[in-house]
């Protein structure tokens, strides 16, 4: 199985971009993975809320294909401990998923078309963290479900 995470907007921190590296080279070791940064909207002073989501979503649509999962990370979505993450990533390995691509959406959230093409929406928590900032923990909780899975001393209980 193949993970991409696609997301909105670069990581300006450089401490935080680091960080990201770290986890995204250690999760090498485990599986596929990348992440794809899609540009922000430019002149978005003159667009609505609803249209800025729209021209995410098209933008975000447009790197998904037909065989992809496509799970948005969203408020209102499922929530895990870390070793539940850990076994919803192993079922998703076990059911066949070629590739398994997660979404970091705009500041405003996702697009009604992209809802409807999503297949299933996760929560990381009920606060409310900068875009930057889920980038980071996300890929820690998919490095940290791996060494679960792989039953490394990464994560105590």
């Amino acid at each position: 199985m193949n993970i991409r995470l696609l997301a909105i907007g670069k990581t300006d921190n450089k401490e935080l971009q680091q960080l990201i590296d770290d986890y995204t080279k250690r999760l090498s070791f485990y599986i596929k993975f990348d992440i794809e940064i899609i540009p922000d909207i430019k002149n978005v002073k003159n667009l609505s809320e609803s249209q800025q989501k729209e021209k995410e979503g098209d933008l975000l649509l447009s790197k998904i294909t037909a065989t992809d999962q496509l799970i948005l990370l969203d408020e209102n979505g499922s929530t895990f401990s870390s070793v539940k993450f850990a076994d919803y990533l192993q079922k998703k390995m076990n059911s066949g998923t070629k590739t398994l691509v997660f979404v970091i959406g705009g500041p405003y959230g996702f697009s009604e078309a992209v809802y409807l093409k999503a297949n299933g929406k996760i929560s990381l928590s009920l606060m409310t963290f900068s875009h930057q900032m889920v980038r980071l923990f996300f890929i820690e909780q998919l490095y940290r479900g791996f060494t679960i899975l792989r039953n490394e001393p990464y994560h105590h209980q």
